[in-house]
């Protein structure tokens, strides 16, 4: 299994970088992808269109779902995973679990603190978790700290991620916003403007932008396009989906 991911990743980014154009262009402009990882992110982010989402909102899912599946080509696993940087794809036969933390509570500092855990089975049908948010590495719309997903593959996680942690919003002066090109020239969000920082909250205006993205988590949720999710933002935390699920 890991000779046949460690094989299948040699070609993986030459494929992206030769479709980059064509992954940064809108989903709704019907970009034209032909690699296998390209039509995952294409897939992954299609049932979200009428938002604004490229192909690359589901980039390090894709690559997790596409070295798991070539290590469960290769190999008869009861259980295993593809980490991307925190964008999960995991296998689960029946009769197994895995044990998964949740760190999203960054109260305490910069790095997150564990504050959640979840069992999966065969029968949750998760295939993927991935978690996007402020304190990420990728640019949001939002202000919440993290925002953790689960869903069928982590592609689908991934881009649900980005679009829920996108409305977990508020307008307040404590949050500051800038031309997302200004702090990345390659960014496929162009001159939109995205979250600089985050000055102090009050408790009403935490409790607002949770439930501003706890309403588009279940939104999805209730198209079937996630199974659960977690929003966390200074300490405070809201979830979607079976109380199993995320604990």
């Amino acid at each position: 299994a890991h000779e046949a991911a460690s094989t299948r990743f040699r070609t993986i980014l030459g494929e992206l970088v030769a479709e980059l154009a064509e992954l940064r262009r809108p989903i709704a402009d019907g970009p034209r992808v032909e690699s296998p990882v390209g039509r995952r992110m294409a897939a992954a982010v299609r049932p979200f269109s009428h938002e604004f989402i490229t192909p690359m909102a589901a980039v390090a899912g894709s690559v997790a779902d596409e070295l798991l599946a070539a290590m469960l080509s290769e190999a008869d696993l009861a259980k295993a995973f593809v980490n991307d940087g925190g964008d999960i794809a995991l296998h689960v036969a029946p009769g197994e679990t895995l044990a998964i933390g949740i760190a999203g509570d960054f109260s305490r500092g910069s790095l997150p603190a564990l504050n959640g855990a979840l069992t999966v089975t065969a029968e949750d049908r998760i295939g993927g978790i991935a978690t996007s948010g402020f304190n990420g590495r990728s640019l949001t719309f939002g202000i919440a700290d993290s925002v953790t997903v689960l869903a069928a593959n982590a592609a689908a996680a991934d881009a649900a991620a980005t679009l829920i942690a996108n409305a977990a919003v508020l307008d307040s002066p404590a949050i500051k916003r800038r031309p997302a090109r200004a702090l990345d020239p390659d960014s496929d969000l162009g001159e939109r403007l995205v979250t600089s920082a985050v000055g102090p909250l009050s408790p009403k205006e935490i409790a607002l932008a949770l439930v501003n993205g706890k309403m588009c988590a279940e939104i999805y949720r209730g198209r079937g396009l996630i199974r659960g999710a977690a929003l966390m933002l200074r300490g405070e935390a809201l979830c979607v989906g079976e109380p199993r699920l995320l604990g």
